[in-house]
């Protein structure tokens, strides 16, 4: 009793005490106001309504009614006991406290320590409809563990079991409401919104568990305000003008009617309209809003409250209404009286027309009879039947098997308060209508919500139409779904409205948050290069992997383009069809070489050696293919390996031929046998030694270090260069070099012979294609080491096809001109000549002398003329005789020599040692 008394004085509600005979005795100092609705039964149940509001509370005090009949009308439930009911018209905190007091011990006079607690008690609470009187009582009863259960009360506070240890609701906290506030106003992608609620627990605990809830997902507060209807009024304007002044479009308000009316009224006045409200479910479905001045505003508006539910024969008990049956209730006789416009009582003074008796609500269309769209109604018929089901656990345990100390069960004559308590929290039942009733550890109702939208149906009526679902108990993606009504937005309109600090940044941009300002007013700053965001506004940009790189909108990363010399492409195809057609070409000339093979001029230019190098450059041309394609592992070590063997054999081919006409006229000595050691095996012999030479360097380099595929991401950041590293740059280096080193040596050569006489003398020829192959693979260095991706190939393939091409046009060309189109040119005659002097100028005449021109062609000698003389420049006549002979002819020493002879005008011929012109 003391603790009882200690809080019904934090209350200003007292008891005297005194201590009589050694016992504490607490004196009744005041009583409460009588019930307006009360009926005897096992267990009493309480209740509380307001006259202030009739149009909801005195529904819900029916429904208490008609719930408990039902149920004492159910064998299943209770049998043998009935259920009564006390129902307090209360308003105000006083006067709801005083209703507590009154159920919880009754109105006896004095009570002492032996009816503190079961004198004329009530086994449970039902109520209150707001928060803040709930709080209040639910905090005294708690202390005595007296089940409170309440219908509307939401406040996120009442879960707190250290407080308020035996509160239950069946309908969700705020905590669940506050959650899915943020859900919908992050799914609307409402960014920059205000908040508003009313100064007490409910608004207050209500807003900041929706800005927690909204922080996590990333919405910003601009401004919070909160006030009362009945606080001062520059707290409503300063409401007013954070909302005149604000950028945000979207207002969350927490309150309940009473002030969303005077602030909406105000708003009015200013003309402050355009604004998206989203309310909480304490005002958003409130029928008393249409008569507001400010209605119009309200048009649009979003929010959550519990599901709608039927509940069969409720209406059928509201229109059974009649005076007689609550004869007692002045508030039922003056519903009555309002109704139909007429006085019960005769002797009240008034204008109104005696009441006939014959009145019947059946036909009327009221507020309380209007069942169809049961909301918070359904909260208190499922109140009744959770304290129901927890007496009938009670009342039905089995001695043995209870849940007390050593299976006991509570005595149904004396039942205490912490055994109902205990039996309320552990119910688990379904009702007639299909929903599942029980209680969390903290007394709370799963949460289950509907997301409504107000609607203007004509200029004075506002339509709530349901628009969503939010589940709590579904998955966290699922729980907040839309369906398929169109929703109306802020001020009748059909656009969703925009409510950010700043838009939002698309894919390929990230966040930079402004300096001093919130998080969610930012600039949109693009990706950097190589990175990407794939989500709307996008805290950071990712990199993409190695073999990706981002699009021209860096939102998604794409492979990177793969880029090698491909045969599909057209410079492919073009470096294709040059060497193709230089591999004809050397083909067709190694044809008609091969037809015309017993010809001078075919035999004059060493026909093994033409063919061989033929043979080569054909291979060169082909190697050219290896390097188009995509590289592999064959193909890389392919590609390097043919080129410079095919090479080196081509340049060892050129390179005989530039020794055989070097020996063959620098061999000076008349008795000389050099050229014994230089015939066509030792010809043969060099051009293998010298290839294989390269053969043995690729050999060491494929073993050592091969080249290999290689994915090059050094010199594009968006394109793989798929190309053959040279695993070893000393062996590419070294099989250049020797390549270098033979071209060098066959130019040299071929230089210091160019100025022999031309008839079986290519080296002019082999100079100028030597010349042209320096130039390409000089020009080749930097031209291969500056060109990026596949065109580092397309320039190699560009010099093995240039230097092929110069061979073989400088070499061969002249010849097959010769052969095809000048045959006459093509005989032993023509190609045999000597020089002559006219004055000091030579010129080449042939020889006419019948007798050695046959012994010419049948010792297949050419003699060299070695002229002196002819320094009188008045001569004009030949300083030749046209009369040569050639005679003594004798094979000897290697060769063939023939006795030198004099002849006139001072001119000698040493006969040189003369070759077969197979040999040349």
């Amino acid at each position: 009793c003391q603790l009882f008394l200690r809080h019904l004085k934090l209350l200003g509600i007292t008891y005297n005490h005194i201590i009589t005979r050694g016992a504490l005795v607490c004196r009744l100092q005041g009583k409460a106001q009588p019930p307006e609705f009360t009926k005897a039964g096992d267990f009493v149940t309480g209740f509380w309504f307001c006259s202030c509001y009739v149009h909801s509370q005195f529904q819900f005090a029916q429904t208490m009614i008609f719930a408990i009949e039902e149920i004492n009308q159910n064998p299943a439930i209770l049998p043998n006991h009935t259920m009564g009911y006390k129902i307090y018209n209360s308003c105000g905190m006083s006067n709801i406290i005083r209703s507590a007091l009154d159920l919880v011990n009754g109105q006896e006079e004095i009570i002492d320590e032996r009816n503190c607690t079961n004198a004329d008690n009530a086994q449970a609470v039902i109520g209150h409809s707001a928060s803040a009187p709930t709080v209040g009582f639910a905090r005294i009863l708690g202390r005595f563990q007296i089940p409170v259960l309440s219908h509307f009360a939401t406040c996120a506070c009442l879960s707190n079991r250290e407080v308020f240890p035996s509160f239950f609701r069946t309908i969700p906290s705020d905590l669940y409401q506050s959650r899915a506030l943020a859900k919908l106003v992050k799914h609307f992608r409402w960014t920059w919104v205000g908040a508003i609620s009313n100064k007490n627990e409910y608004g207050i605990n209500g807003i900041a568990a929706f800005m927690k809830a909204a922080q996590e997902e990333g919405v910003c507060i601009e401004y919070y305000r909160a006030f009362e209807q009945t606080g001062p009024l520059h707290e409503l304007a300063k409401v007013v003008e954070s909302v005149k002044y604000s950028t945000s479009k979207v207002i969350v308000a927490f309150m309940s009617h009473r002030e969303v009316d005077v602030l909406v009224t105000e708003l009015f006045k200013q003309n402050i309209t355009g604004l998206q409200w989203v309310g909480s479910d304490a005002w958003i479905t409130e029928d008393a809003l249409t008569s507001s001045e400010g209605n119009s505003l309200l048009v649009g508006s979003l929010g959550f409250t519990v599901s709608k539910a039927q509940i069969p024969g409720l209406e059928e008990h509201m229109r059974r209404l009649r005076p007689s049956q609550f004869p007692d209730s002045q508030f039922v006789r003056d519903l009555w009286e309002d109704t139909f416009d007429c006085v019960l009582n005769d002797t009240a003074n008034t204008q109104r027309k005696p009441c006939d008796g014959f009145g019947s609500v059946q036909t009327v269309e009221s507020y309380f009879t209007t069942v169809s769209e049961l909301r918070f109604t359904n909260n208190v018929y499922k109140s009744v039947y959770a304290v129901s089901h927890a007496l009938h656990n009670l009342v039905t345990c089995e001695e043995g098997r209870g849940p007390f100390s050593n299976g006991s069960c509570a005595d149904a004559g004396h039942i205490q308060p912490w055994q109902v308590l205990h039996y309320l929290q552990n119910i688990n039942f379904t009702t007639n209508q299909g929903e599942r009733v029980t209680f969390d550890q903290n007394g709370d109702s799963p949460a289950r919500y509907e997301l409504v939208n107000i609607q203007l149906v004509t200029s004075r009526t506002l339509h709530v139409a349901t628009v969503g679902i939010f589940d709590s108990n579904l998955p966290r993606e699922r729980q907040f779904t839309l369906n398929d009504m169109k929703i109306v937005w802020g001020g009748g309109s059909h656009t969703v409205p925009v409510s950010v600090c700043s838009e939002s940044c698309p894919p390929g941009k990230h966040k930079a948050l402004q300096k001093r300002k919130h998080i969610c007013c930012y600039d949109c700053v693009p990706c950097a290069e190589g990175e990407i965001s794939n989500i709307t506004d996008s805290m950071d940009c990712f990199k993409c992997p190695i073999d990706y790189w981002p699009n021209a909108r860096r939102d998604v990363c794409i492979l990177k383009e793969i880029e090698f010399l491909s045969y599909a492409e057209l410079m492919g195809i073009v470096l294709t069809c040059i060497c193709l057609i230089g591999a004809m070409v050397t083909t067709a000339i190694a044809s008609v070489f091969f037809h015309f093979r017993e010809t001078p001029i075919v035999r004059a230019n060493n026909s093994e050696l033409s063919f061989l190098l033929l043979f080569s450059l054909t291979l060169c041309f082909l190697c050219s293919l290896t390097f188009i394609g995509r590289p592999t592992q064959w193909s890389c070590m392919l590609r390097h390996t043919a080129f410079g063997i095919t090479f080196v054999l081509c340049i060892s081919c050129v390179l005989g031929k530039t020794l055989v006409v070097l020996m063959a006229f620098r061999a000076t000595l008349p008795a000389s046998n050099v050229m014994k050691w230089f015939g066509p095996a030792q010809q043969r012999l060099s051009v293998l030694c010298l290839t294989f030479i390269q053969v043995v360097i690729c050999i060491l380099w494929l073993t050592i270090n091969p080249p290999f595929p290689y994915k090059n991401m050094n010199y594009y950041k968006e394109k793989i260069i798929l190309e053959c590293a040279l695993g070893s740059p000393v062996g590419f280096w070294a099989v250049l070099g020797y390549i270098g080193f033979l071209a060098m040596l066959c130019f040299v050569l071929a230089f210091l012979a160019r100025k022999l006489p031309d008839n079986f003398n290519e080296a002019k020829f082999i100079t100028f294609s030597m010349l042209i192959f320096w130039a390409v693979w000089i020009a080749f260095i930097p031209a291969y080491v500056s060109s990026p991706g596949k065109f580092t190939v397309a320039v190699e393939i560009f010099a093995i096809i240039s230097s092929s091409y110069g061979l073989l046009i400088c070499i061969f060309i002249p010849k097959c001109y010769v052969i095809l189109l000048r045959p006459e040119q093509n005989t032993k005659i023509l190609i045999t000549k000597f020089p002559v002097c006219f004055g000091n100028t030579c010129s080449v005449t042939y020889l006419q002398n019948s007798n050695s021109y046959e012994k010419l062609l049948l010792t297949f000698c050419h003699v060299v003329i070695n002229v002196t003389g002819c320094n009188n420049k008045s001569i004009m006549y030949p300083c030749v005789v046209p009369s040569v002979t050639c005679y003594n002819v004798v094979r000897g020493g290697g060769g063939y020599n023939k006795r030198s002879t004099q002849y006139p005008n001072s001119i000698r011929y040493w006969h040189k040692q003369c070759f077969s012109i197979h040999q040349l």
